[in-house]
């Protein structure tokens, strides 16, 4: 009978053994599973307040980084119909990194960034420079440039797009006098 317990004892330790120690195939299979790569797409540039010196031209020629300034980069799908749209702000030296968290792209070639998303002046908080100008068409949409530029780390990857330099110009700059 005493052999008959130890083996009903013996029996149910096997039985209960995998409950004390879960399975490792499912941290196996975790550890050996590769881990997936997140892939932002992100927007860089500066804006500027454009010197009076330059005024109706494209020149940035003595123009200063414009902080806190306001830009939008809106992405159109091929048909006209917007599918990503945010408004960034400019840091301290007037440089913007806008990640488009959010965007994605139905069709590679069409709805490529490069196609379909352009950069557009808002505003700024300057009252001595607050008109909008259209250097690099920051208008109508500063077309995106690609130069070749990622971060990237063990789990994450960042393509960046160039747009701009952007300005905004003077409010009022003094008529150039000659005698």
């Amino acid at each position: 009978m005493a052999h008959s317990s130890q083996l009903l004892i013996l029996i149910s330790s096997l039985l209960l053994l995998p409950l004390a120690f879960p399975s490792t195939t499912a941290y196996e299979d975790a550890s050996t599973k590769p881990v997936e790569k997140k892939t932002d797409v992100v927007v860089e540039g500066m804006v500027y307040c454009q010197s009076c010196e330059s005024f109706g031209t494209w020149s940035l020629s003595g123009a200063e980084p414009l902080p806190s300034a306001k830009l939008s980069v809106i992405c159109k799908r091929d048909n006209g119909q917007v599918s990503f749209y945010k408004v960034f702000e400019t840091n301290s030296k007037g440089y913007f990194y806008a990640i488009l968290e959010g965007f994605k792209m139905s069709n590679y070639i069409l709805d490529h960034p490069l196609q379909s998303c352009h950069v557009k002046l808002v505003s700024s908080p300057h009252e001595n420079c607050n008109l909008l100008s259209n250097v690099n068409y920051g208008l109508n949409g500063s077309p995106l440039r690609y130069e070749k530029k990622r971060l990237q780390g063990k789990s994450y990857e960042a393509v960046i797009y160039a747009a701009g330099p952007l300005a905004f110009r003077p409010a009022h700059c003094s008529p150039d006098t000659h005698y």
